[in-house]
């Protein structure tokens, strides 16, 4: 673990914890250069749209996890003809077909979290290798296990710096942001789907209600 690391992330989530999110991924993008990555879930591009503002060359992570709406990947491919970034696409291991062979067909059926974690995790964890920070769009408005979602935080498991410039925002928020800037949005999120994920774990709903519906689970396993 990088100590100094651990306390450069605890002091700037202590200072910059009403900062404004420009401010806070700016304070992100000065303090790190490209040794920041901005992982995007491609349900709207706001931080990806904010990142391009500030800098050109700080890179942008997409899991795509072979289960995704093909409304996603479109809006992944008119993000990266959008903005002068590098966009990476990471895949996992296996290939949908892959996992089933190994696995047993629609293991996200029968273990969701395995899933996740072969599918998300894992080449998240990969991709996220070679940086000292990472940023993402999560916010504590989305659901009750995000509340407390610090603005700048230490994530312990991968040694790395986290920021949430968005932590603080309310769907309001993001509206206002994606009209003033005219910024891409999943058309999902116009078809009764106020979260996105992959398509078989994923139902029209409110907030992340639609998100794993009729079970216990709530997250990926990402954050």
């Amino acid at each position: 673990m990088d100590a100094a690391l651990k306390t450069r992330a605890l002091r700037a989530g202590r200072d910059l914890a009403e900062a404004p999110a420009e401010e806070v991924l700016r304070w992100a993008v000065e303090e790190f250069g490209t040794k920041l990555v901005v992982a995007a879930s491609m349900a709207e591009a706001v931080l990806v749209d904010m990142l391009a503002s500030i800098r050109s060359d700080v890179p942008v992570v997409f899991i795509d996890t072979g289960y995704h709406f093909a409304e996603t990947i479109g809006t992944r491919d008119a993000v990266a003809a959008t903005y002068n970034l590098p966009l990476i696409s990471v895949r996992p291991q296996l290939t949908v077909a892959g996992q089933d062979a190994v696995h047993g067909k629609d293991l996200y059926a029968r273990d969701p979290d395995l899933c996740c974690r072969m599918r998300k995790v894992v080449p998240l964890d990969r991709a996220l290798a070679p940086y000292k920070a990472w940023a993402a769009g999560s916010r504590r408005a989305e659901s009750d296990s995000r509340r407390e979602l610090p603005v700048v935080a230490w994530d312990e498991r991968r040694g790395k710096v986290k920021i949430h410039p968005l932590a603080t925002w309310t769907d309001e928020d993001v509206d206002r942001y994606v009209a003033e800037h005219n910024v891409l949005v999943n058309p999902l999120l116009s078809d009764g789907y106020n979260s996105v994920g992959c398509w078989p774990c994923t139902q029209r709903g409110a907030g992340r209600a639609g998100r794993w519906a009729g079970s216990t689970k709530t997250e990926c396993g990402i954050h």
